[in-house]
């Protein structure tokens, strides 16, 4: 069992992050003495939805749910995110409060950097803007498509499309997919709006259908991920 606990931040394990790896040792070094390195337990709250913290944060391992709640309790899972990832991003740079709830799903790795410090490495490392700046432009580009996708598709062509999202989000070129943390039907449903029945339904038949295959309980394997991408693209444009 991981215990949650302070750990130091040093240029090398900075390395590992895509925000950093392109800036010399040198710099690496100045950016992780602003850091500060944190084990999470699994099932941690990190960040509670309405927080007014403004800190980002930067997933060295591990992995953490984004998740909202609406006025009635109702709760949407926007997505999983692991290695490599960041999140807190838009808190530090307008000003606002959280906007989601972040939990560790797993053990999880963090490095974070309070907004001031974020701030000036955007400010003195144009690598990190450009780099936050694609983040960012990725992000709305998501948003963009689920809102389409929530508004023109049926209920089984938004599953294709989320599944295809994922298998993408694994290997944006493979024509054979494992995915290892796949959402649970709820979870994912939450992320579509509609029941986990259609979901379970969904799922059991594309798997009859030789498209995909359960491995366990939350992993499947998408056999075919140019048909999945023929069918989502029958119905978007």
């Amino acid at each position: 069992m991981v215990k949650a606990g302070n750990i130091t931040v040093t240029a090398q394990s900075l390395a590992a992050l895509d925000a950093f790896a392109s800036l010399p040792e040198a710099a690496r070094d100045k950016i992780a003495r602003l850091c500060h390195g944190r084990r999470y337990a699994a099932n941690t709250h990190i960040i509670p939805q309405r927080d007014d913290g403004h800190g980002v944060y930067f997933v060295m391992s591990g992995v953490v749910k984004i998740t909202y709640f609406a006025a009635r309790g109702r709760q949407v899972s926007f997505r999983d995110m692991g290695p490599g990832e960041m999140f807190g991003e838009l808190s530090a740079l307008d000003g606002d409060r959280r906007s989601a709830e972040v939990i560790a799903r797993s053990p999880t790795y963090l490095v974070s950097l309070s907004a001031g410090s974020f701030l000036s490495v955007l400010q003195e490392f144009p690598s990190v803007s450009n780099y936050v700046l694609r983040r960012l432009a990725k992000l709305v580009r998501l948003l963009s498509d689920r809102v389409v996708e929530m508004s023109t598709l049926g209920v089984n062509n938004r599953i294709h499309a989320e599944l295809l999202r994922l298998a993408r989000g694994v290997d944006p070129k493979a024509a054979v997919v494992t995915i290892e943390r796949m959402p649970t039907h709820s979870e994912f449903s939450s992320r579509i709006s509609c029941n986990r029945e259609a979901v379970c339904n969904e799922i059991n038949r594309l798997a009859k259908i030789g498209l995909l295959e359960k491995i366990n309980r939350r992993s499947l394997q998408i056999l075919d991920v140019p048909r999945l991408e023929q069918m989502v693209a029958e119905v978007v444009e």
